[in-house]
């Protein structure tokens, strides 16, 4: 099973690649923007599987996601599943 966590585009690099940050925490990826239907922009919140950046989010979709993936995780650890 894939989850799929939002990331935002934080420096774009050469060719299509992508710096993002994924959900809000310190962990940053390269991505490649080639799949995108157009080119991302700094600040734009991103679905990114196996290295590629699939899909734009719109933001306040992404921080509900990512209030979502939170509330969850935080009951996982509430009952020591995590």
């Amino acid at each position: 099973m894939c989850l799929a966590i939002p990331a935002q585009v934080v420096e774009k690099l050469e060719n299509t690649m992508l710096k993002v940050r994924v959900g809000n925490g310190p962990t940053l990826l390269t991505a490649s923007g080639m799949l995108l239907p157009e080119p991302a922009e700094v600040g734009d919140y991103l679905i990114v599987h196996a290295g590629f950046a699939m899909k734009k989010l719109d933001p306040v979709e992404a921080q509900e996601s990512l209030a979502a993936i939170r509330e969850f995780a935080t009951a996982l650890d509430r009952e020591g599943q995590l």
